[in-house]
């Protein structure tokens, strides 16, 4: 089994493979969950079925359950990574070169996007840019309290790493997003209301629809 400082590529049997793996997973949540040296939504009763979550995450990379918890973030219910981890991630595997940040323009024009290579194929990996204009469109940038405003070319760093994560090693990060992509998110609260609205609007063309599939019989 070949490995690297963050992961192994070849995991484990699955913690909810069996009744005897995932009797053996309760007990090792159990003693995590009693540690105050993790986060708090692992911790305690309440952090036990976390935790359970954290160990098949951490049995699926190939990683540390402690490392797995120390970087995995639970937002509106969803697990997220932290960017720094995304990087530790595909600078650690083995199968790329470091990324490397291309920055330019200021300000407004700030713009970033991430590199690597492909040690197997030589090839390089460009990721999506990533721009101060795209960050104000999709509201990133906006938001109250945003870093976005305080340290952008941190953040511009943290999404194209995240871009290119998603992009070109998926199976790393299985698909999940990046803590700062989670808080940037905007929400969008349905209410019975906007339901009701869209019935409404709906309703002129299923009458239309309706009368001109009759008029075909």
């Amino acid at each position: 089994m070949e490995s690297t400082a963050l992961t192994t590529t070849t995991p484990s049997g699955s913690v909810f493979s069996g009744i005897q793996a995932f009797e053996d997973a309760q007990r090792i949540a159990k003693a995590l969950a009693s540690s105050t040296l993790i986060p708090p939504q692992f911790q305690g009763q309440q952090g036990f079925a976390n935790c359970l979550v954290a160990l098949e995450i951490a049995n699926r990379m190939g990683i540390s359950p402690f490392l797995a918890m120390q970087h995995l973030h639970v937002i509106h219910g969803r697990p997220s990574w932290s960017s720094s981890f995304i990087i530790a991630m595909v600078n650690g595997c083995g199968r790329f070169s470091p990324l490397r940040f291309e920055l330019s323009g200021t300000s407004d024009s700030l713009a970033c996007y991430a590199v690597a290579t492909d040690l197997a194929s030589k090839q390089e990996l460009k990721g999506p840019t990533i721009t101060m204009a795209m960050a104000k469109r999709e509201g990133w940038a906006t938001k109250s309290g945003s870093k976005w405003a305080t340290m952008p070319e941190l953040m511009i760093r943290y999404r194209a790493a995240a871009f290119w994560g998603r992009l070109y090693a998926s199976d790393l990060l299985l698909g999940m997003q990046s803590q700062e992509e989670v808080l940037d998110v905007q929400p969008v609260t349905v209410t019975e209301t906007s339901v009701a609205d869209l019935n409404a609007k709906l309703q002129p063309e299923t009458t239309v629809a309706a009368t001109a599939q009759d008029e075909l019989f």
